[in-house]
């Protein structure tokens, strides 16, 4: 009954996040997209914590989780606020241990407390800095870990379409799936070619992008031509191969756009017909529903300008990694089932296994992971300049990634032990 509200609050959160965290560092600058995402980290780390470490049924449980869940809404804005008042302006560009040492032997603080947890003193330095340095290295964790899950999705994704063509009706499914599986085809080729017409691609480039398309090419035939794979795996990794190119090579400009807010005064009557307190009254009335349309057009300024600093690629980064990693949660626990209908229902903690119970675990912390999977993807597409706009979207840094190249590769060797390791024909598409 409040699923519903469920999927709105939460639809609500995932917007506030996708919004706030571009906006705190093309506003605030680095450091102090930093330290909102990091507050952000911590906060929800702890609510995590006290989900878990609560009992499932307990009154306190249901108190606290109740309550964190309404601070939400006052703490994400407080915290935006928060770190671009506190971190408006970027430091050197130094590393974080120069700038730690710098502080102590070179600190103008006045006391202790001050030096210690004052404006850029130790605590605060030596927190941004290993946060940078965490989701820096993490990001070809990220990487790989988006290929592997990419790789569990196309098994679960086979098996689950030899299980609709083994069952009832497995033509009219057979004839289903290859149009879908043609019509994932035709859409890569379509973005294959538009990689195609980039002028920033070289030589190298070019003999990189043939050599893997054609050893894409060769495991989907050899998939669909040995009977140890299908169209719709093949056509799935065909697709995500021509997806990692096109990142690797695509522009990261946001589209051009302007915007302004016009005010408009409110007219107010010279003589007023009724005694002043109720005219007081009606007038301020007035003018907040005079004022009305111009906020609406403010907010929707805002939202446009914020929408602004996020770039098609990295919102598309995101929907794909959050998807394949939920994906994943599902398919691990289900793999000792062999079953598609086991990976429609939650894992049981009873009756998981380590990597079971571990993966559980982990969806407690989700909204932590999709914090730190954003601003990993957001400091790969932000960059700092001379000029005076400082930390600013990086337009036009098209070139090729060593960490996307190596995922690619790991992705189809992986695939290509897998078919090698499966049989022939179990369980695979129906044949007279």
């Amino acid at each position: 009954m409040w699923w519903p509200f469920s999927i709105f609050f939460s639809s609500i959160f995932l917007f506030a996040i996708v919004l706030s965290i571009p906006v705190a560092f093309d506003v605030g600058g680095r450091d102090s997209g930093l330290a909102y995402s990091l507050s952000l980290s911590i906060f929800y780390i702890f609510y995590s914590a006290i989900r878990l470490a609560t009992p499932e049924n307990s009154r306190v449980r249901w108190t606290i989780v109740s309550l964190l869940r309404l601070a939400q809404w006052f703490v994400i804005p407080s915290l935006l606020i928060w770190a671009l008042g506190k971190f408006a302006v970027d430091v050197d560009e130094a590393s974080w241990v120069e700038r730690t040492f710098d502080g102590v032997f070179h600190s103008k603080s006045t006391s202790w407390t001050e030096w210690m947890f004052g404006k850029e003193g130790v605590l605060e330095t030596v927190m941004l800095g290993s946060w940078d340095n965490v989701l820096r290295y993490s990001g070809p964790v990220f990487q790989l870990l988006e290929g592997f899950c990419t790789l569990l999705v196309i098994q679960a994704a086979g098996q689950i379409t030899r299980w609709l063509v083994n069952r009832g009706r497995s033509d009219t499914w057979v004839i289903f799936l290859l149009a879908f599986s043609g019509s994932i085809i035709a859409s890569a080729v379509y973005f294959l070619w538009r990689v195609a017409q980039f002028p920033q691609i070289s030589n190298i480039d070019a003999t990189l992008i043939g050599a893997t398309m054609t050893t894409a090419v060769f495991l989907c035939a050899y998939g669909i031509g040995s009977g140890r794979g299908s169209p719709v795996e093949s056509s799935l990794l065909f697709a995500y191969v021509v997806l990692c190119v096109y990142q690797i090579f695509t522009d990261y400009l946001p589209s051009d756009g302007t915007y302004s807010a016009e005010d408009q005064a409110s007219s107010q009557p010279e003589i007023p017909p009724l005694p002043p307190i109720i005219m007081a009254s009606y007038s301020t009335l007035l003018h907040i529903v005079s004022t009305l349309p111009n906020a609406l057009h403010s907010s929707l300024a805002l939202l446009y300008a914020a929408f602004q600093t996020i770039t098609p690629s990295v919102i598309i980064s995101l929907a794909y990694r959050l998807f394949v990693f939920y994906c994943a949660t599902r398919i691990i626990p289900s793999v000792r089932d062999l079953g598609a209908r086991a990976m429609m229902h939650e894992p049981d903690w009873d009756e998981s296994e380590a990597a079971s119970m571990f993966l559980s675990i982990l969806s407690y912390f989700s909204p932590t992971i999709l914090i730190s999977v954003y601003t990993s993807l957001l400091l790969q597409h932000f960059s700092t300049s001379e000029g005076p706009d400082g930390w600013t979207l990086r337009g036009g840094d098209v070139g090729g990634s060593t960490w996307r190249w190596i995922n690619v590769g790991l992705t189809m060797v992986l695939y290509g032990i897998e078919l090698t390791l499966s049989t022939d024909d179990q369980d695979h598409w129906k044949v007279d």
